[in-house]
């Protein structure tokens, strides 16, 4: 670890609003280790993935919540508060750590492609700041985050002192209870939310929908983080923003399109259309 002239930067941020019980707690954990920075939606922004705010006004404004934390509430989604904190606040010299949540919730499995956590450490990541989400088994407001806090302060220590791989954000998740196993590392299981539109009538009887599901896994591996879950550990899944699936390149170039394919490595050459501009 390099020695460091002061206190790391920290940006806490969260999906469920600057409010949420989760938030504080995960502020609580981290105080610590550096100097702290709170920047959080409004109100609720849970499910929003990685929207951003487009065509309205973004404001956010400094709040006195807990003594002593520099706070902010935000208008936006929770990757407009990453932008923003990282843009205004920080004046483009990046927090040396970003943390998310602790979400009322899991973010395990396929959740992890809609949650507005995940999506603000996600953002975190791609400024090239260390990040971190961090969720919970419970979804209420009575939860109870006191068995994570040791866990937090352990991640947030390793990833302080070593860093991350480049690209590279971690996804952690706790059971209920304060039985805990200890940390595993996992991947992310082949398991999503069956979901179901239960139609129901509004007060002038006109029809209205609300999403309700159940939960599959089709995946029965041990090193994933639903079993870890399931099991009584905190799970911890590397995760990382490239989307491509590298393993279908391959498939791709076997097949037969109408026009050539260029593949990694070759060399394009333009042609002129009747009309004069360049092809590429």
């Amino acid at each position: 670890m390099k020695q460091q002239q002061s206190r790391p930067n920290i940006l806490v941020v969260n999906d469920d609003g600057i409010t949420a019980p989760g938030i504080k707690n995960l502020l609580e954990a981290v105080q610590e280790f550096g100097n702290v920075v709170v920047v959080a939606p409004d109100g609720p922004q849970s499910g929003m993935g990685h929207a951003i705010t487009i065509g309205k006004p973004l404001r956010f404004d400094k709040v006195d919540l807990y003594p002593g934390v520099e706070m902010y509430k935000c208008s936006g989604t929770p990757v407009d508060c990453v932008k923003l904190a990282v843009n205004k606040i920080f004046k483009g010299k990046k927090p040396d750590l970003c943390v998310s949540g602790i979400n009322h919730g899991l973010n395990n499995s396929i959740n992890v492609i809609y949650s507005g956590t995940m999506s603000a450490a996600v953002e975190g990541a791609i400024e090239g700041i260390p990040s971190i989400g961090f969720s919970l088994d419970d979804y209420t407001q009575e939860a109870d985050f006191s068995h994570c806090k040791k866990y937090i302060k352990t991640i947030c220590q390793q990833v302080l002192e070593h860093g991350l791989p480049a690209a590279t954000l971690l996804n952690v998740n706790f059971p209920q209870g304060a039985d805990l196993k200890g940390i595993k590392i996992c991947r992310q299981a082949n398991a999503k939310w069956a979901e179901e539109f239960d139609e129901r009538k509004d007060p002038y009887e006109r029809p209205y929908y609300w999403l309700t599901g159940v939960f599959q896994n089709n995946d029965k591996g041990e090193d994933t983080d639903v079993w870890a879950l399931e099991h009584g550990f905190v799970s911890v899944v590397p995760v990382q923003f490239d989307l491509t699936a590298h393993h279908a390149i391959p498939v791709l170039n076997t097949w037969t399109f109408d026009t050539p394919v260029a593949k990694a490595g070759d060399k394009i050459h333009k042609t002129l259309a009747p009309d004069g501009p360049s092809l590429g």
